[in-house]
């Protein structure tokens, strides 16, 4: 299929499957859709692994929105078939862009739109059938058409033969939602990539292009390599020595002093946002003296052996802060929020890790930033595909740690379990529990297409 027909083929599907229907199962068979036309028709793209990949991640996360239909599930289904569909049409250009292309293309469709000669073909028709079409079909209804409105102003009886029937049809919506399908299917399948992206490209590499020019470049021009790479040893050795007694004093405090449980969640957050702002800095540090020509530098083995303690040391400090928001559980339950701080933790070792082989290995500052992406997508899949919400349900109940109903009623999918405990303790969630079973109530009622499948296992209440 032509890309013209591509564009109209799923703007047809999009109609037939969001008509008088609200978001629900319907994205996903969409989803599928996508994924199944792009393995189809690009198949001799498939190059490698990732490829592969892409498509069962895009297939499975399909079938999570499908169970799910939340946010998560979507960011996954979404940024899944738009890795699959970048990697497969623009392979060599860094996953990296895909995030401002995407802001691009939304606004940059709406005026590609009407720059036919981009995306139609030639007005001469070749095909027999199209041909016939248009001389058989398209030609003639239109004159009929022209005269049935002529002659309707001249009898009220001719006109009520073909007016006297009610379509059940809102044509707003049907409207709008042709133009959305159609937005959406020619910024998916017609997207735009400036020339600047292939340009800036090279910059992206994992690996220097120009390592004889990099070797005897300098960060700052009134210092030579010599006092640069000086003035780092002594800026790291020092970070280090700061850093080693900051741990000190934060295990200390965390460990040895005693904290009043009212206290504990303020010290929790202030820990976890020093760490926080502390990491993102060491990983500035790396970036920073490592840019260039210090990879290379044979002289600079004391600046790479201290930015590799200085990277330990930050990953000591993570424990340090894992532990304490493990602490934090302890007294008060899982929730959202902190299984995010394990996540954004346990992200911040793979950059330290990803850090380290950058130095190792002689990479890019573009190299941390192109293998993050990657670890960034695969917690997105992660939050899609597991249902944590009952998992902080079961895991609170176990250890009778937050378990008001109030909490309880605001966790996502974890309504059987929560539905047992409260008939059990003879508990009530008030308006968050009202506002939940509202909801399930509305999925259950809903048309197919409008579902989601967790709720159809779900008993309905009584």
């Amino acid at each position: 299929m032509k890309k013209h027909q591509i564009i109209l083929a799923c703007t047809a599907v999009f109609l037939l499957l969001f008509y008088n229907e609200s978001v629900g199962i319907n994205i996903s068979i969409f989803g599928v859709v996508l994924t199944l036309l792009i393995s189809y028709f690009f198949q001799e793209k498939f190059v490698d692994r990732s490829h592969l990949v892409l498509v069962v991640t895009s297939i499975l996360s399909c079938f999570a929105f499908a169970w799910y239909g939340d946010a998560a599930s979507f960011f996954a289904l979404a940024l899944s078939i738009l890795f699959l569909q970048f990697k497969t049409q623009d392979g060599q250009l860094k996953m990296l862009q895909v995030f401002p292309l995407i802001v691009l293309n939304g606004f940059t469709s709406v005026g590609r739109i009407f720059m036919f000669n981009q995306w139609l073909p030639e007005r001469k028709i070749h095909n027999d059938l199209a041909k016939k079409l248009v001389a058989f079909v398209l030609i003639p209804v239109i004159f009929l058409g022209l005269f049935f409105i002529v002659y309707s102003f001249g009898s009220d009886h001719f006109s009520s033969l073909f007016t006297d029937y009610e379509l059940d049809i809102d044509l707003p919506q049907l409207i709008g939602i042709s133009i959305l399908g159609f937005y959406i299917s020619f910024s998916f399948w017609n997207y735009w990539v400036p020339e600047v992206c292939y340009e800036y490209n090279p910059k992206l590499s994992n690996n220097f292009s120009n390592i004889s020019e990099v070797k005897n470049q300098s960060t700052f021009s009134f210092l030579d390599l010599d006092f640069e790479r000086k003035s780092g040893v002594i800026t790291l050795l020092l970070l280090n020595i700061m850093l080693l007694v900051f741990i000190g004093t934060y295990n200390y405090e965390q460990f040895f002093e005693v904290v009043q449980k009212t206290n504990l969640s303020a010290d929790t957050h202030e820990r976890v946002n020093a760490v926080i702002f502390s990491i993102l800095m060491a990983v500035g540090v790396i970036l920073f003296y490592f840019k260039g020509g210090f990879n290379f530098d044979e002289k600079a083995n004391s600046l790479k052996n201290l930015a590799k303690v200085w990277l330990a040391l930050n990953v000591i400090l993570i424990v340090s802060a894992m532990i304490k928001n493990t602490e934090y559980v302890s007294f008060y339950g899982l929730t959202y929020k902190r299984l995010g701080v394990y996540a954004f933790l346990i992200l911040a070792i793979i950059g330290l890790a990803v850090s380290f082989q950058k130095i190792r290995k002689q990479k890019t500052n573009a190299y941390l930033f192109n293998q993050m992406v990657w670890y960034f997508y695969g917690t997105i899949l992660l939050c899609s595909y597991i249902n944590w919400g009952n998992l902080v349900t079961n895991y609170n109940i176990s250890v009778n740690k937050g378990v008001e109903p109030v909490f309880l009623s605001g966790l996502n999918f974890n309504d059987d379990t929560r539905r047992e405990y409260f008939q059990k303790n003879n508990l009530n969630g008030k308006y968050a529990e009202a506002v939940r079973e509202e909801l399930i109530s509305n999925y259950q009622n809903s048309s197919f297409l409008s579902k989601a499948l967790y709720y159809e296992f779900l008993d309905k209440k009584k």
